[in-house]
């Protein structure tokens, strides 16, 4: 059976909850309660998961006081997917952290962490369906989920495509303090977790080891590793925190895109009207529009004489778009300049 589901979507548009800095963080200890996860042969999921997400929530309480640090569960309580990722957007964190332990052949070992995309091995998709079958335990048994097609999660990803590179970011940094202090590194990956699929800011989930390999169980089980563990976390959160409080707020918010600055959004563009946008970039060949020199602005490209063109901003109106120019020019990009579209097409 497959455990592939979706929300109903709701992206909050809070434009003032990134300014001043990382203010919120979300740890979001996998499991509890009635689920007790995936085991080992003396260890539960659900306890390895509590021990290391309160550690490390201590840490950030110690050293920033000014951050709000939010758990979805502080015991062993049974808290439902979707609320796990309500009680994140409804305090508009800027960072949520799901962690959670694996299960596998006895043979497999280290860790990883994960970001919502497709997944792209078998050994994924299985890693999905069984964190996600925790809905078996909610009391409609699951019936408040649709099935989550692939075309689902693209489209997810395309909607909040900066959160996206963000988590990545996030998840890059997580691993590499893990190999620090001696973990195998299984790296970066994607699969469609219920839980990130309804969050509305950066959000990953880290498989902290198998609780199926005898010696990964015995360190997981661990205090004193589980503490090192969470210093880990601890370190790479530093590290994004430093990175994030550096970030343009201007131009990236911890719950959206600042749409004041860019304009309409491409969904609610009427295609008889005409729309102005400020293009920055010309290229021979493609360029990502995720590509780092964009700043995570949310760029719109189009193909023109065998050129590939990035614009940023649409207007119903041109003295919007000039005031965007300027600023596009100040922030670097001198030779920003307006082009006119209808329907899609340049007109001008």
């Amino acid at each position: 059976m497959c455990f592939l589901f979706i929300f109903s979507l709701t992206v909050h548009a809070e434009e003032d909850n990134a300014i001043g800095g990382l203010r919120c963080v979300v740890i979001d200890p996998g499991h509890g309660g009635k689920d007790p996860g995936c085991h080992g042969a003396t260890s539960k999921e659900k306890d390895v998961t509590l021990a290391i997400g309160l550690k490390l929530g201590e840490f950030i309480e110690e050293k920033y006081s000014e951050i709000n640090v939010i758990y979805t569960r502080k015991t062993d309580i049974f808290i439902e997917l979707d609320e796990r990722a309500q009680i994140a957007n409804r305090n508009q964190a800027d960072l949520f952290i799901c962690i959670h332990a694996n299960a596998g052949p006895s043979a497999a070992y280290g860790v990883e962490t994960y970001v919502l995309g497709l997944h792209r091995t078998d050994s994924q998709r299985k890693i999905a369906e069984r964190e996600n079958s925790a809905i078996e335990f909610e009391d409609d048994g699951g019936e408040k989920y649709e099935v989550l097609s692939a075309d689902a999660i693209i489209a997810r990803q395309l909607q909040l495509s900066v959160f996206l590179d963000h988590s990545i970011m996030f998840a890059s940094k997580l691993q590499e303090q893990f190999v620090e202090i001696g973990r195998h590194d299984r790296g970066v990956r994607q699969a469609g977790f219920l839980v990130l699929y309804k969050t509305t800011m950066p959000s990953v989930l880290i498989e902290t080891g198998f609780l199926s390999n005898k010696e990964e169980e015995k360190f997981l089980a661990d205090p004193d590793n589980q503490t090192q563990m969470a210093q880990s976390m601890f370190a790479a959160f530093e590290e994004y925190k430093e990175y994030y409080d550096a970030a343009d707020q201007s131009v990236y918010s911890g719950n959206a895109y600042n749409m004041d600055r860019f304009g309409v959004r491409e969904d609610e563009i009427d295609q008889n009207e005409i729309i102005y946008r400020v293009q920055i970039e010309t290229s021979s060949t493609e360029i990502s529009t995720d590509d780092a020199q964009f700043k995570n602005m949310p760029v719109w490209m189009y193909e023109n004489n065998g050129l590939f063109k990035y614009t940023v901003g649409a207007f119903k109106d041109a003295g919007s778009a000039n005031d965007l120019k300027k600023e596009m020019r100040a922030d670097g990009y001198a030779h920003a300049f307006v082009v006119t579209f209808k329907g899609g097409k340049r007109v001008f």
